[in-house]
C-alpha cells in the first residue's frame, strides 16, 4: 500500500473536502469508498475530529516562498515605476519640447488636454489588458501568463523610447505598456495568493503593493538625477531603466512555483501536491498537503461539473458571484477614489502650487513615506484583519483630506493667487499630505488587491478580478485626465471631493465587507456561499472547525436595529 494510501485511510474525507463526500476525489476510489462510508456512519452524531491543517511553522521557514512572492509581486513595481517618472516627465523641458505646443511667444507648454491624455490613457490600456490578457493565466498558467504581458509591456516601453517629436507616438506607446501593465495587475496578485500560505496571503499579497511603493520612489528619484539635463536623457534613461526591471521579473518567474489551483485544474495533481509543499514548507507526502489538495481538487471538481464559466456566471446571484464582483469593483474604485493618484501623478505640479522651490525633492519624500509606510501595512493586514484595517484607513484619510483641502482653501494664499504663498501653510499641507498617504499605504493601498485575490471562487476568479481592477484603472484615468481641469477651476477644493468619497468608504466596507483574515480561498468560497453578514463574519467558523453548538443560521440573519449591526461582531 502507499504512503499516499496509507494516509487516505486515517484520515476522514469529510474534514477533507469542502463539498459532498460523494464528490469525486483521488481518494474516491473503490477501496476507499466502503471506509469512508463505515466512518461516516460511526461518526454520525459525534463531535467531528480537527481537520488535518499545516502547521505553522517559524517565520525563518518561510523565507524561501516570501522571496518567490516577492518575485511575483515585482510586477507592482513595473506599475509604481511608470506613476512616480510620469509625474516627473510633464514638467521636464525636453518632454514638453517634444511632445508639447508652443506659445506665440514661442514658448513651450503641454495643454491640460494633452497632459491628461498622456498620463491617464495608460490606464485605459491596463483596465483593457486586464480583461483581455486575464485569460492567459487560466489558459497557459498563471507563470506563463505573466511572462506574456511583461513582454507586451517591453514592447510598449520601445515605441516610447523611439517616440521623437510626435506625442501622439508616445501616446500609442503608454496604451501599449498600459496592455502589459493591466494584465500583471490582474495575475500577480492572483499567483500570490494561490501560492501563499493561508496564514501569510495577506502579508505576501501586500507585498505587490509594497513593490508599487518601491517604484514610485525610485522614480521620483531617478527623475530628480536627470532634471538636470536638457536633452532626452531627462526621460529617456527612465524609460529604458524598465527594460532591466521587465527582464528581471522575466528571470524570476522561472524560480516562482505555478499555482496549485491552476495544476489541480488541469489535472496535475502530483504538481500541484509539490508546490504546495514548497510554499508551505512541508514534505510532498505530508498528511496536511493531502489534505490541502483534498480541499482544492473538491472544489475544482464541483466548478467542473458546474460547466464552463462564461462571463454571464458572473451576474449569478445564486452563487454570490454578483455580489462579490460588485464589492471587488466598489473596493478597487474606491481605492482611486481616496485620491492618492492626485498626489502621485501630479505630485510634483501640486507642490509647484504651495511654493515650493524643488517640487521633485518633495515628490521624493512622499515616495519615501509611502514606500516605508507600507511595510506597516504588510504587518497589519494579517494582525487585525483586512475589514478593520480598511475602516481604519478611511477614518484617518478623512481627517487628514479636511486638514489638508482646508488649509489649501483658506490660508495657502491669504492675498490672493497672485500673491506668494504662504510658508507656513504649504509646509501643513505637506505634512497633512505625508499622515494621508502614511493612512493610504498602510490599508487601503495593499489591502484592496488582497480582498480582491481572495473573494472570487477559482471558475470565475480571472473574469471577476479583470472586472474589478479595470474599474481601479477606470477611475485612474479619470482622475488622471480631469484633474488639471478640476484644479485650474477649484484648486484645492478638489480635497473635499475625496473627503465625501471616504467618508462614503467607511460605511461602505462597515456593511457589505467581510473579514478573510486566516481562511483559506476555499473557505472564503464557502462563507460567501452561507450568507455571511459582513458585520458577523469575523465570528464565522468553517464547516470543518465547528463544534456542535454552533449555529450557522443565526450568522446570515440578524434582528437588531441597524446602529447596533453595524457596530456589532456577533
Amino acid at each position: 500500500m502507499s504512503q499516499d494510501a496509507a494516509i487516505a485511510e486515517q484520515t476522514p474525507v469529510e474534514h477533507l473536502s469542502a463539498v459532498d463526500s460523494a464528490s469525486h476525489s483521488v481518494l474516491s476510489t473503490p477501496s476507499n469508498k466502503a471506509e469512508r462510508d463505515e466512518i461516516k456512519a460511526y461518526g454520525e452524531g459525534e463531535e467531528h475530529e480537527p481537520v488535518v491543517e499545516i502547521p505553522k511553522r517559524p517565520a525563518s521557514a518561510y523565507v524561501t516562498v516570501s522571496i518567490m512572492c516577492i518575485m511575483i509581486a515585482f510586477g507592482g513595481f513595473v506599475f509604481g515605476w511608470d506613476t512616480g517618472t510620469i509625474s516627473g516627465f510633464i514638467n521636464q523641458t525636453d518632454f514638453i519640447r517634444r511632445f508639447g505646443m508652443k506659445h506665440k511667444d514661442g514658448t513651450n507648454y503641454l495643454s491640460k488636454v494633452r497632459t491628461g491624455l498622456i498620463v491617464s490613457i495608460f490606464n485605459i490600456g491596463c483596465a483593457i489588458g486586464g480583461i483581455i490578457l486575464s485569460k492567459l493565466g487560466d489558459m497557459y498558467g498563471r507563470k506563463v501568463g505573466l511572462i506574456v504581458v511583461v513582454v507586451i509591456y517591453i514592447i510598449g516601453i520601445i515605441i516610447q523610447i523611439a517616440s521623437i517629436n510626435k506625442w501622439y507616438q508616445y501616446f500609442i506607446g503608454r496604451i501599449i505598456s498600459g496592455l502589459g501593465v493591466g494584465g500583471i495587475a490582474v495575475l500577480s496578485p492572483m499567483l500570490i495568493s494561490e501560492v501563499s500560505p493561508k496564514h501569510l496571503r495577506g502579508t505576501l499579497v501586500s507585498c505587490y503593493q509594497l513593490m508599487i511603493t518601491a517604484g514610485i520612489f525610485l522614480g521620483y528619484c531617478t527623475n530628480f538625477g536627470t532634471k538636470n539635463y536638457s536633452n532626452s536623457v531627462q526621460w529617456r534613461v527612465p524609460l529604458g531603466l524598465c527594460f532591466a526591471w521587465a527582464l528581471f521579473m522575466i528571470g524570476g518567474m522561472t524560480f516562482v512555483p505555478e499555482s496549485p489551483r491552476y495544476l489541480a485544474e488541469v489535472g496535475k495533481i502530483e504538481e500541484a501536491k509539490r508546490s504546495i509543499a514548497v510554499s508551505n514548507k512541508v514534505a510532498v507526502d505530508d498528511p496536511s498537503v493531502l489534505a490541502e489538495i483534498e480541499a482544492v481538487l473538491a472544489g475544482v471538481e464541483a466548478e467542473k461539473l458546474a460547466g464552463n464559466a462564461s462571463w454571464g456566471e458572473l451576474f449569478s446571484s445564486k452563487t454570490k458571484v454578483l455580489q462579490r464582483l460588485i464589492m471587488g469593483a466598489m473596493i478597487q474604485s474606491l481605492q482611486q477614489l481616496t485620491g492618492d493618484n492626485y498626489f502621485f501623478y501630479y505630485g510634483t505640479t501640486i507642490f509647484k502650487a504651495v511654493g515650493l522651490s524643488d517640487s521633485f525633492e518633495t515628490s521624493i519624500v512622499l515616495g519615501i513615506v509611502n514606500f516605508a509606510s507600507t511595510f506597516v501595512g504588510i504587518y497589519v493586514v494579517e494582525r487585525y484583519g483586512r475589514r478593520t484595517c480598511l475602516l481604519w484607513g478611511a477614518a484617518s484619510m478623512t481627517a487628514c483630506m479636511v486638514v489638508y483641502a482646508s488649509v489649501g482653501v483658506t490660508r495657502l494664499w491669504p492675498n490672493g493667487q497672485d500673491q506668494p504663498s504662504s510658508k507656513g501653510a504649504g509646509n501643513c499641507m505637506i505634512v497633512f499630505a505625508c499622515f494621508y498617504i502614511f493612512c493610504f499605504a498602510t490599508t487601503w493601498a495593499p489591502i484592496a488587491y488582497v480582498v480582491v485575490s481572495e473573494t472570487f471562487p477559482l471558475r470565475v476568479k480571472s473574469k471577476a478580478m479583470s472586472i474589478a481592477t479595470a474599474a481601479n484603472w477606470l477611475w485612474g484615468f479619470l482622475i488622471g485626465f480631469f484633474t488639471p481641469f478640476i484644479t485650474g477651476a477649484i484648486n484645492f477644493y478638489y480635497g473635499y471631493v475625496f473627503m465625501g468619497c471616504l467618508v462614503f468608504m467607511f460605511f461602505y466596507v462597515l456593511l457589505v465587507v467581510p473579514e478573510t483574515k486566516g481562511l483559506t480561498l476555499e473557505e472564503v468560497n464557502t462563507m460567501w456561499e452561507e450568507g455571511v453578514l459582513p458585520w458577523k463574519s469575523a465570528s464565522w467558523v468553517p464547516p470543518s472547525r465547528r463544534g456542535a453548538n454552533y449555529d450557522a443560521e443565526e450568522m446570515a440573519h440578524d434582528d437588531k436595529p441597524l446602529y447596533k449591526r453595524m457596530f456589532s461582531t456577533k
